[in-house]
């Protein structure tokens, strides 16, 4: 009489469930606002957005509830949702805080471990190879990213869950600038060198200026004051 086999003791893994309708309409609406795809001044109405992601009314209604309280859209009834441009408020006040935040941490990288040094050279040339391939979008993240991982190492938290909320809108005015002005992106990359010899060399004083002259461009750039 033939011996059946054992029976598998590995435990099957269930498959990932997708994210729910809502949070794929919100992850969609959200990317495409802070890659530019749907500019400032863009109507978006539920249906094309319904339509887009592959789903009802109902969840496109939860995402762009949660988008407007996030600041990135105004919803009109029965007409649809308005991309919110940046504002001159807007780029000004996330200036002010870029530098209060990026002057402080910049100034307390020094001296600077070496987990630090290497995380930077890190961001740095991924942020080459994304500027080679022409990523803005992704450039833009990296920028972010290599100033984030500063403020990080600084080791106050209250700071760091301040720095994060300015996320969305640092990187919608990176791809704006980027944009506008194709050069500035090899000055960024430039730039995030100098601040890092800076801090690599122990130079807080110079790190903080660096900071300064680096995010103060932005200011000019997204207004449009450039000469």
């Amino acid at each position: 009489m033939p011996v059946a086999p054992p029976a598998s003791t590995a435990v099957r893994t269930a498959d990932p469930k997708p994210p729910p309708a809502a949070e794929r309409v919100y992850t969609h609406i959200k990317e495409a606002v802070l890659d530019r795809r749907y500019e400032g001044g863009t109507l978006l109405t539920e249906g094309d957005l319904a339509e887009a992601v592959g789903v009802s009314r109902t969840p496109v209604r939860e995402a762009l509830l949660r988008l407007e309280v996030e600041g990135l859209i105004k919803l009109y009834p029965k007409k649809g949702a308005l991309v919110l441009a940046v504002s001159a408020q807007e780029i000004s006040d996330v200036v002010e805080t870029r530098l209060l935040v990026e002057e402080f941490a910049a100034r307390k990288a020094v001296p600077a471990p070496a987990r630090l040094i290497a995380r930077l050279e890190q961001l740095l040339e991924e942020q080459r190879e994304l500027a080679e391939a022409g990523d803005l979008a992704a450039v833009s993240v990296k920028d972010r990213c290599f100033h984030a991982e500063i403020v990080k190492n600084a080791g106050n938290e209250i700071l760091s869950r301040l720095y994060d909320q300015l996320r969305d809108r640092q990187l919608r005015m990176g791809v704006a600038v980027m944009e506008a002005h194709p050069g500035r992106i090899a000055a960024n990359i430039t730039e995030h060198g100098e601040l890092l010899e800076a801090i690599r060399a122990g130079d807080a004083e110079g790190a903080a200026q660096v900071v300064r002259r680096h995010v103060g461009r932005v200011r000019v750039l997204v207004r449009g004051d450039d000469r």
